[in-house]
């Protein structure tokens, strides 16, 4: 139903709030009303994206790695380290998921060579096409989720959000 002025439309948090409300009236509720719409929003990102993976064969882990490859620009590798930071898991994580990768053929170790002992994660180009492939539908399904808002109220809700996230980045 479209929100009609003067009557904004009312979601669950907008019940949860209320309740809370009537329980806890000592209490600001404002956070909660950005927050748990924030975690809602979450969840039906995670699940749009899981499904624009699945169509393509690919996992979110998958994507995150071979994303981080693909936005080097070619050749498309780097060392084990950069993908540590670039991807925010462990050394042991990442060993798992480049052998998994590599099994599969979408990625390959290659000797490093400014450093002898070194390796570089390299993209194949099986890996590069279905990144790129699932990129595209996870963008067609992340566009599907803001349809709901004006080209200008997606400009303004991200900048709001980077105020919000800029002091986690630093």
């Amino acid at each position: 139903m479209p929100e009609q002025p003067g009557h904004p439309q009312r979601d669950e948090v907008d019940h949860l709030v209320e309740a809370w409300a009537r329980e806890r009236s000592d209490l600001d509720l404002a956070p909660m009303s950005v927050f748990s719409r924030i975690s809602r929003l979450a969840h039906h990102v995670d699940k749009a994206r899981r499904q624009a993976f699945t169509a393509h064969d690919i996992e979110p882990w998958e994507f995150d790695v071979l994303a981080a490859l693909r936005r080097t620009g070619s050749p498309y590798e780097l060392s084990p380290g950069r993908l540590l930071r670039e991807t925010l898991v462990t050394s042991g994580t990442m060993t798992n998921r480049v052998d998994r990768l590599t099994t599969r053929g979408l990625v390959e170790r290659h000797p490093d060579p400014s450093d002898r002992r070194g390796v570089l994660v390299r993209l194949t180009p099986e890996g590069k096409d279905a990144v790129d492939s699932a990129f595209a539908a996870l963008l067609d399904a992340e566009r599907e989720l803001l349809t709901g808002l004006a080209d200008g109220d997606q400009e303004e809700l991200a900048a709001l959000l980077r105020r919000l996230l800029v002091p986690f980045d630093h």
